[in-house]
């Protein structure tokens, strides 16, 4: 049985053995050759904005000689990247594997501008006749359709240009600048008389320690870390917002939301329905922390409670319990899934030890088509195997996208969590059946909590993020203005459910969604996904061969419909506040065992 010191770190030797093997350097600059072949095949058929190409034969070759091309070199860089990123984001002391990921955004930034091309290019068609006259087409019309939508916010093709070589040196280096940093803070902290130094991620796992000031001790001790990096960080956020404010008034957005909706693959309507549902919800998830707070015989709850276990004979899990289990739960749904799994855990796609230089939280990443990379950091609880679960639900939507094209695979974050939650609610009713009401207990309140973060939290990251948005408009905050900010957004969301007192005025630095350039908003697509992934769970309780027959084809079709023609498959209208509510109501019925599970102890 695998101990804390023995947890698993990934095998990524399927690609290079090493970073410093020749091979590695050969496929690098291969992959680099590739770029630079795919911009001169643009080049010679004039891939760039026109004032309106007529879709003759000669076009209708050059595009399926573009795209397919285009889809090649994606699908090898995205490949190396991950397999570089992984390294980094194990090590970030790791200077080649940061030497060379920066060099690969050199690539990127070329990648980025082929893209914009490729954009204008197709927004000089006419779509429709294009799509009469290759299959190819037809296999991409969404990606088409939305590149033909997105070339309107195109700026003109040297502001591009431009912003695409900055962007490398402004919005993602503070990004990588948030990442260095946050993976390389160390806490000095007295456990069991004995001081010495932790990473982060060691600390913010105290939280879910049974000794009550254990947890508060690394509270305190995690907000004076993130005091010492504040103003670098403060110094990031501002830059990265103000950036994206700059580019989404350029390119004739009206806002950063509005890109971003667009990104994400839903209208405003649709989040206007989700996150009225959720405000409506609060009372009930205020219910849940009070009720938390009585089973952990405390008058209110402070941020450091809220992932306290409760009761002191909580089921310990082991690595390898965890693995059985998963797999075996898995298997309940079906041998594809738990092949899925099992092939995860015996081919090491998981690193799960937590250890200085590595960030914290969790992921998964695409290795290669049907091949992922889960990155964890696992402690020895129930919340960890859940996390281990939801990971490996993200390895199974890309395992159903093996046979699509990269332009077809570009999932929206909205849709990019539906098979994760599924997957994590297999896992949590599996847990419930045969547990003793202690265990229930304990299984439910790491649930709630899980959800209470993404319909309460999530509210207030939005509410954060829109309200620096807003602000970023007429100068950069202050680190007190940022702190002050995210305190109003817990104390609205959070209302009486916690210790005003006793808040986290620093989960701006903390998240590093904030940090990433690319994704403005970062947050409510895991307010989506968790609703959308409940009300799936639901269709599937009701009519479970039915709902089998094509739920992983809606798996891999994420990237090649919108979400409202997507959900309506299954007779959903994400457009309403109506369903929002439902998936809410599974949230209430937990809440209600909840309470009463409170009452017998």
């Amino acid at each position: 049985m695998l101990t804390t010191q023995e947890l698993p770190r990934w095998d990524m030797t399927v690609i290079y053995p090493d970073m410093e093997a020749p091979e590695f350097e050969q496929g690098f600059a291969a992959n680099i050759r590739a770029v630079d072949s795919l911009s001169a095949l643009f080049d010679q058929h004039h891939v760039a904005e026109h004032t309106a190409l007529t879709v003759d034969d000669a076009l209708v070759t050059a595009f399926e000689e573009v795209i397919a091309r285009y889809n090649e070199v994606l699908e090898h860089i995205e490949t190396l990247y991950t397999y570089i990123s992984c390294f980094v984001d194990t090590n970030s002391e790791d200077t080649l594997a940061q030497a060379k990921l920066s060099e690969l955004m050199n690539v990127y930034v070329l990648l980025t501008q082929l893209g914009t091309r490729f954009t204008a290019w197709v927004g000089s068609m006419d779509v429709d006749a294009l799509l009469a006259r290759s299959g190819l087409a037809r296999h991409h019309e969404h990606m088409l359709r939305r590149a033909q939508f997105r070339a309107r916010h195109l700026m003109s093709s040297a502001e591009e240009m431009l912003a695409s070589e900055l962007n490398i040196s402004s919005g993602m280096a503070w990004g990588r600048l948030h990442g260095n940093m946050t993976s390389q803070l160390k806490v000095s902290l007295d456990v069991d008389g004995v001081t010495k130094e932790y990473p982060i991620s060691a600390v913010r796992n105290m939280g879910y320690s049974p000794d009550r000031n254990m947890r508060k001790c690394a509270y305190e001790a995690e907000l004076a870390a993130w005091e010492r990096v504040a103003v670098p960080l403060a110094a990031s956020l501002n830059s990265i917002k103000n950036e994206t404010n700059v580019l989404a008034r350029k390119r004739g957005w009206s806002s950063a939301l509005e890109a971003t909706l667009f990104l994400n693959s839903i209208d405003q309507q649709t989040l206007e329905a989700m996150l009225e549902a959720a405000r409506e919800s609060f009372p009930d998830m205020r219910r849940y922390l009070k009720a938390k707070a009585r089973a952990l015989g405390l008058q209110k709850l402070a941020w450091y409670d809220l992932q306290a276990p409760i009761g002191q004979s909580e089921k310990s899990w082991s690595f390898e319990e965890a693995q059985l289990f998963i797999i075996e739960q898995f298997g309940s749904y079906s041998p594809r899934l738990a092949g899925l799994a099992e092939q995860a855990f015996n081919e090491r796609w998981i690193d799960a030890e937590p250890r200085p230089g590595k960030i914290d939280g969790a992921y998964c990443a695409g290795l290669r088509p049907g091949e992922s990379r889960v990155l964890a950091n696992y402690s020895p609880s129930y919340d960890s195997v859940s996390t281990l679960a939801h990971e490996l639900g993200h390895a199974y939507h890309n395992l159903n996208m093996r046979d699509r094209t990269t332009l077809q695979s570009g999932s929206p974050m909205t849709l990019a969590e539906t098979a994760s939650i599924f997957c994590e609610t297999i896992i949590r009713n599996a847990a419930l059946k045969n547990a003793s009401k202690q265990e229930q207990l304990a299984i439910l309140a790491s649930s709630l909590q899980n959800s209470c973060m993404i319909v309460v939290d999530i509210t207030s990251r939005f509410l954060f993020e829109q309200g620096v948005f807003e602000k970023r408009q007429q100068r950069e905050l202050s680190v007190d203005e940022l702190k002050e900010l995210m305190l109003d957004t817990q104390r609205l969301t959070y209302g009486d459910g916690l210790d005003e007192a006793a808040l986290h005025p620093y989960m701006w630095a903390v998240k590093g969604h904030y940090y990433n350039s690319d994704y403005p908003y970062y947050n409510y697509p895991y307010m989506f996904g968790l609703l959308f992934g409940l009300g799936l769970y639901t269709r599937y309780q009701q009519d479970p061969e039915g709902f089998k027959q094509g739920y992983d084809d809606l798996l891999s079709l994420t990237g090649m419909v919108d979400a409202a023609t997507l959900a309506a498959r299954f007779g959903i209208d994400i457009r309403t506040k109506e369903f929002w509510c439902s998936s809410l109501d599974n949230l209430r019925k937990d809440i209600d065992r909840f309470e009463e599970l409170v009452k017998t102890f």
